[in-house]
């Protein structure tokens, strides 16, 4: 079986923590690396966004290729401009297997303007479709602030029709799956729940002295870590509030500190992430300058030395459809506070794995991190249940379920 991987938007070679970079990407690099330890060819294309980048790179073993298909500038655009590079993308993606002589069983789609790529491919390769939305614009809507905030009506307009346009769709969650048929019948019957996995030979227990050691990090400090993409969504701001919560109620540690892994803080000043200056500033408004550290992106392989370096690791997000990083965080023995929203709330078991509080509440989050960085033992015990919990999600599973997925659907095709 050969499979077209697209990923319009993100590349799965892409560092953790970039504008456009988190759960997605590295979902669809450890998915790919694993089909392809199971005998499934994969090729992933995505868009170009550097001109100096090879465009194809065979960096996910077992003959797997990433290809960065030429569309629009080579340079990060935003998405809501990428809808009308589609055409090009997908011309750039047919002449590429027209070239290479590659004939595909299946495409696999991520995010909606994957989707809508995926069917014009359809028409020309005349093969079915699986797709995976990760998010949804309706969700996103849900808890925006301000306008600037809102997806835009295409978004919601192309979602509500995908299920018309693809054979199968994959969700992260039964909670994900009711609320994604209730946008519409068509969904109903095609829906297949199978979670994120996680890879358990990077992301497993480790001792907390020899990570901090490695890392270069005081032995006896106490540390809360947040890692993620830097936009209004992820909840940041929430969590600097319940620091200085911390701070303000005396129940904060003697000697601790936050690290924040995401965006770029070593970019000028004027060229940072509106939302990186924005929290950057909040931070020192907040009296908080010598003990949040912005730390930027981190590769896979050194973050999980910062997981077990952690004592807690936070997810305050407004909305997460899943939360890779919580799954990744307690696959390394550390546990997690989350909100309690989306993929989260089935993730993080409450008390038993970490936490959930309510959204947007500092002081609720406050409160159950004073709680957690107090107690040794509830730490030892939440971590070590966690990583025992995270044993279900492994890629190996997870990708056979995947592939049972798809010959079921080229079954019915």
């Amino acid at each position: 079986m050969r499979v077209a991987m697209i990923s319009v938007h993100t590349c799965p070679l892409a560092v953790l923590g970039g504008k456009e970079s988190g759960g997605m990407n590295v979902y669809v690099r450890e998915l790919t690396r694993e089909l392809g330890r199971q005998g499934i060819g994969v090729d992933v294309f995505t868009r170009s966004q550097d001109e100096h980048q090879s465009h194809i790179k065979h960096d996910l073993e077992n003959g797997n290729r990433v290809f960065h298909i030429p569309a629009g500038p080579e340079r990060p655009i935003p998405k809501t401009d990428l809808y009308e590079w589609l055409p090009e993308f997908t011309g750039g993606v047919q002449l590429a297997s027209v070239l290479l002589d590659e004939q595909y069983d299946l495409v696999h789609s991520h995010y909606w303007l994957s989707g809508v790529a995926a069917h014009e491919l359809q028409k020309w390769w005349n093969v079915p479709i699986v797709h995976m939305a990760h998010t949804l614009g309706i969700n996103k809507n849900k808890v925006a602030k301000d306008a600037q905030q809102l997806e835009p009506k295409l978004r919601l307009d192309t979602e509500s029709r995908l299920p018309g346009l693809v054979d199968r769709i994959i969700v992260a969650t039964d909670g994900e799956r009711s609320q994604i048929e209730e946008m519409s019948q068509e969904y109903r019957g095609k829906t297949s729940v199978i979670p994120p996995g996680v890879d358990l030979t990077v992301f497993h227990p480790y001792v907390q002295s020899e990570a901090r050691q490695q890392l270069e990090i005081p032995l006896d400090n106490s540390m809360v870590l947040f890692v993620g993409r830097i936009e209004p969504l992820k909840g940041v701001d929430t969590l600097l509030h319940a620091m200085q919560y911390l701070k303000d109620s005396g129940e904060m540690p003697t000697e601790m500190y936050m690290s924040v892994i995401g965006g770029d803080p070593a970019k000028p000043r004027e060229t940072r992430h509106a939302e990186l200056e924005k929290l950057m500033a909040l931070r020192d408004e907040l009296g908080l300058s010598d003990l949040v550290t912005f730390l930027g992106r981190r590769d896979q392989e050194t973050l999980h030395r910062y997981y077990a370096a952690s004592d807690v690791v936070v997810m305050p997000s407004h909305y997460e459809s899943f939360g890779m990083v919580a799954l990744e965080a307690m696959a390394c023995g550390t546990p997690v506070i989350a909100t309690d929203v989306g993929g989260l709330s089935q993730l993080v078991r409450d008390g038993e794995t970490g936490f959930l509080v309510p959204g947007m509440d500092a002081v609720a989050l406050a409160e159950r991190l004073g709680q957690v960085l107090s107690d040794k033992e509830l730490r030892k015990q939440l971590g070590r249940q966690a990583a025992e919990y995270a044993e279900a999600y492994a890629w190996p599973g997870i990708a056979k379920q995947i592939i049972d997925l798809y010959k079921h659907t080229l079954n019915g095709h």
